[in-house]
């Protein structure tokens, strides 16, 4: 099993930044991925941006400049830098684990004041 921590959600202002870190624990593979998803109220989870263990990384084409996702491999923790954020991206954001397996985060809250 592996277990997923996020932090960072909250309230923001049009304009501002946020950072999302997500900690994994637990029987972590030496080769994985670790990325963000998010979901917005009526709308179906999406990829914003993914991460591998050798550094790889990934972007859904609408996140690309606004967005960057970086992790630390000795703490098995990946970050998303958000900035110049919009009411749009306002919606639940989830960290995923992935080798073999997938694993979820609970979710945490951004939202986006205009």
């Amino acid at each position: 099993q592996v277990q997923l921590v996020e932090s960072g959600g909250g309230l923001v202002q049009a304009g501002g930044s946020l950072r999302l870190s997500c900690a994994a624990s637990g029987s972590i593979a030496g080769i994985n991925a670790m990325g963000w998803y998010r979901q917005a109220p009526g709308k179906q989870r999406e990829l914003v941006a993914s991460i591998t263990d050798s550094g790889y990384t990934n972007y859904a084409d609408s996140k690309k400049g606004r967005f960057t996702i970086s992790r630390d491999n000795a703490k098995n923790t990946v970050y998303l830098q958000m900035n110049s954020l919009k009411p749009e991206d306002t919606a639940i954001y989830y960290c995923t684990y992935s080798d073999y397996r997938q694993y979820w985060g609970q979710g945490t809250q951004v939202t986006v004041s205009s």
